[in-house]
């Protein structure tokens, strides 16, 4: 019986140092070729990552790019060329508690405070008074949205906001699907901080996979580089906060969905239709009802949540075809 015992404890130890402390992945020489071409910039004692590119010449277009959950700026990675093909200037943060950012913990993670930190570097960056067109998917949606009401309303401080472009986002809590562990963890309580310390590549990555189209997956490699982003700055143990947004969308719907209907800035949305999180035709034909003024591209059939990286050329068009349009 004692041998028994010593033999559990003994495997106990390294499980528990694992269990304490992974350390995360490296980065792939295109994960650090993207943080080598970005800074920091402090909002409140936190360090918020950036991307700022100077593009077309000729042009004094802006755009400001705002990532999904549970990924970051990289997201862009594939339109980003095409983009400084067409704007003056191309800027991309990753949020707080995302990708190179800062991620605090114990944290109250919110929407409000993410569109401040998108106000803070506008202001950083000296563009408060420049017109802003803002392009958006999933999580950053719903900054959009308090940016957007923020805007119409004249709040100190507030950006400018030229057009809004919208991307598989939860807009709408009423279409709005979460996957089960999202849920599992943003209602968990204490089981919540042990499964984000056992999270791992293979279960991120198949539960990412499963918002991606069977034909337009992505690649070991890109899941990596979604995964390492992820840990940098043990990510993956602030994902339960983060996740409170869920319970946020319900709380401000009238705040965020009235953002959007009350507004004359021009509107669009690129949708990928096989989205599970964001299912149609039930959620683009509510869109359609209650945002008849906006404008719509939806890509192939084929294409789920991630447009812009599982279709980047069918979504910058539809983008591009937007912004000439006014």
């Amino acid at each position: 019986m004692r041998e028994w015992w010593v033999q559990v404890g003994l495997l106990s130890v390294p499980l528990l140092a694992v269990y304490l402390h992974i350390p995360p992945p490296k980065l792939s020489p295109a994960l650090l070729s993207w943080r080598s071409s970005g800074s920091y910039f402090t909002y409140k004692d936190q360090n918020i990552f950036y991307r700022d590119s100077v593009g077309a010449v000729g042009s004094s277009d802006i755009v400001v790019l705002l990532h999904g959950f549970p990924t970051s700026s990289y997201d862009w990675c594939k339109i980003w060329e095409g983009l400084t093909q067409r704007f003056h200037r191309v800027i991309a943060l990753d949020f707080v508690g995302f990708g190179f950012s800062d991620k605090p913990r114990p944290h109250r993670y919110s929407i409000f405070e993410q569109a401040s930190i998108v106000e803070g570097l506008v202001r950083h960056l000296g563009l408060h008074h420049q017109r802003i067109n803002l392009l958006s998917h999933d999580y950053g949606d719903t900054v959009a949205q308090e940016l957007l009401h923020r805007y119409e309303h004249n709040k100190t401080g507030s950006i400018l906001i030229n057009s809004l472009c919208l991307s598989n986002g939860g807009i709408f809590p009423e279409t709005h699907y979460p996957r089960f562990i999202q849920k599992i963890l943003k209602d968990g309580g204490l089981l919540s901080p042990v499964i984000t310390r056992l999270m791992n590549f293979f279960f991120f990555s198949r539960g990412l996979g499963a918002v991606f189209g069977p034909y337009t997956q992505l690649s070991q490699a890109e899941y990596w580089d979604m995964w390492t982003a992820v840990r940098t700055n043990d990510g993956n143990l602030v994902v339960d906060s983060i996740l409170q947004y869920i319970n946020q969308r319900k709380k401000h719907r009238d705040r965020w969905v009235g953002a959007l209907t009350s507004t004359s800035v021009p509107l669009h949305l690129i949708y990928g239709p096989l989205d599970p999180v964001n299912p149609h035709p039930e959620f683009l034909q509510l869109y359609k009802k209650v945002l008849p003024t906006s404008t719509v591209s939806v890509l192939d059939d084929h294409i789920s949540h991630y447009p812009q990286l599982e279709d980047p050329t069918g979504f910058l068009n539809a983008y591009l075809n937007f912004i000439n349009s006014f």
